[in-house]
Formats: structure tokens, sequence, C-alpha cells
């Protein structure tokens, strides 16, 4: 039975997105066979991260992208150090929150409400418009908030419906979001193994450690852009090691089965200190892929035989 470590506790949309992978069949690359999962809670990304890397789970499934906050730091700088785990599988979720207090509290009686910073960073206008007076406690995650409503922590939090239920809360107000639409993108991860196979509708990320000289950040997206592939991210997380010194996070569309990716990887590993998160299927499309090479291949062929 396979052992899935998630950003907990129970009742988060970490959990709802590792229903999501077990209903779509992502986790059969780590079974035995069995059709059970055992799921450990862990405190947050880095968390569930490390129990993977600890030999404690077998894969690992934690949020990496918010369409209204960006980039999950705390899982982007766990990706980019310790030993190298990879991405083989994403899905998105749509993103509201649902208000939740102990039975008998109603808006006007709510002095403290407890929110997940991502959370608590996409209600912020809700809770000034229908909370007023109401101070925001940081909760350690979506779930963690409705547990400190159920222990007398805060009158109320933001959090899901699906926490909620499981600790018997009342609704104060649900599908609560202060931009339309918003999604978060989360990854299942495991320890380094084959790649999926390319599907023409594709992600890799890489993480790299450039020289410290001028024009490296340049000649590694030149890498890219001279092939015409299409850089869906790119940005900068510090190393902690050195001031002043940074790890860039790098996302492309194409597959490292793409010929045209792969020579970009391969230019990127002559100068620079390239970490591979993985090639994998996206949940949709998010740029333009590479194009096939095949017909350049074709030209060079006539060029040979002095055919143009």
């Amino acid at each position: 039975m396979p052992r899935i470590a998630y950003f907990g506790p129970s009742g988060t949309f970490t959990e709802m997105a590792l229903d999501r992978f077990e209903s779509l069949g992502a986790l059969d690359v780590l079974g035995d066979g069995s059709a059970d999962v055992e799921r450990v809670s862990a405190a947050g990304p880095p968390a569930a991260l490390q129990l993977l890397r600890d030999g404690k789970a077998d894969g690992a499934v934690v949020p990496i992208e918010s369409s209204v906050e960006g980039s999950v730091p705390p899982t982007m700088d766990a990706l980019a150090l310790g030993p190298r785990l990879q991405i083989v599988s994403e899905v998105e979720l749509d993103i509201a929150f649902t208000v939740v207090t102990r039975e008998g509290i109603t808006r006007d009686r709510v002095r403290t409400i407890g929110a997940y910073p991502v959370a608590a960073a996409q209600v912020r206008r809700w809770i000034e418009d229908h909370l007023p007076y109401a101070e925001v406690v940081t909760a350690a995650s979506n779930a963690g908030a409705a547990e400190d409503v159920a222990s007398g922590k805060v009158d109320a939090a933001v959090s899901t419906a699906l926490a909620g239920q499981r600790l018997g809360l009342s609704v104060l107000a649900d599908k609560v979001a202060d931009f339309e639409g918003a999604r978060t993108r989360f990854v299942l991860i495991t320890r380094p193994r084959p790649v999926p196979k390319r599907t023409g509708v594709d992600r890799t990320s890489v993480v790299l450690q450039l020289p410290n000289e001028p024009g490296s950040l340049v000649r590694a997206i030149t890498e890219f852009s001279t092939r015409g592939i299409d850089l869906s991210r790119i940005e900068s997380r510090p190393t902690r090691r050195e001031y002043g010194t940074y790890f860039f996070h790098l996302d492309c569309v194409g597959h490292i089965d793409d010929a045209l990716v792969a020579e970009a990887l391969q230019g990127l590993h002559r100068f620079a200190q390239v970490r591979f998160l993985g090639s994998w299927p996206a949940v949709s499309e998010h740029g333009v892929p590479p194009v096939s090479d095949d017909e350049d291949a074709r030209w060079l062929d006539r060029l040979r035989r002095g055919e143009d």
C-alpha cells in the first residue's frame, strides 16, 4: 500500500487534490496493485517532502502555484534544497473558501478569524467588508484554521467546507473569494524515477544555480529562446547560503523527450548547475509547444545529398 504525504491536516485543499490524483489513477505508478492508499498528514510542504526523502512516504502532494498569489515559496524552496525529488503529475483546483464558526456565533460577534496566509490574501477584501472588527490570526493551514475554531482559539476561520463538516462547525459564509476563478495547481512528487511519457501537452521544470558572472541569466534564457521554447515561469529564490545568491526556477512548455528541450537542457548543463524537477503531462495547454525539428533534419539531409 503506497504512503502519500500531503500538506494537512485532514480537510485541506491539498487533501482534495490528493483525492483528485487518486481518482485520475495518477497514484498507480506508486502502488503494488492495491487499490488502497495510506495518507500521511504533514505540517507543511517542506515536512511532506522530507517524509518522502526519508523513505517514510512513497509520494507527496503539495501546492505549487496559485493564480492569485503566484508560486508557493515553501514548496519551491523545499524542491531546490536537499536530495533531488521529481514531479510526475499535476492537477488544478478551483479555490473558494468557507468561513466557519462554532454554533451560535454570528457575524457581529466575530472578533478573531483564523486564516492560513495564502488564504488570507485571497479573502482580505471580503473580511474588510463583512467582518470589519475581526483580527486575522495566522493559522498553520486551511484545515488548521478550522481546528483553531473548534478549540476556541478564534471565533471564525477561513477554511474549507470539508474541514468544517468534519469538525461539526457552522457555516458563516461559503464560496468566499476576492478573485473570481481563482485556481491553485498541486503536484504529485516522488523520488527520482523514469519520466512519464511525452503527451504533447507537457511541462518541464528545472532549478538553476548560475555562475556569478555578467550575462549568465541571459545565457540561460537564450538556451530556450533560440530554440523557440516557451518559458511559462521564471523566478528567483535565495539560496540561504550566502547573501545575494539565488536559485532560478524555470518552467518551460515541452518534455525532455522533445529534441529541442533536450538540447536546451544540455546547453544549460555546460555552464550551470541544473536540478531537473521533471517532465510531466500538463493539466491544460499553457503556452506554445516546441516545434518539431523533423523538417529541419530533412532539410539538412537534402543539403548533404546535394539536392537543395
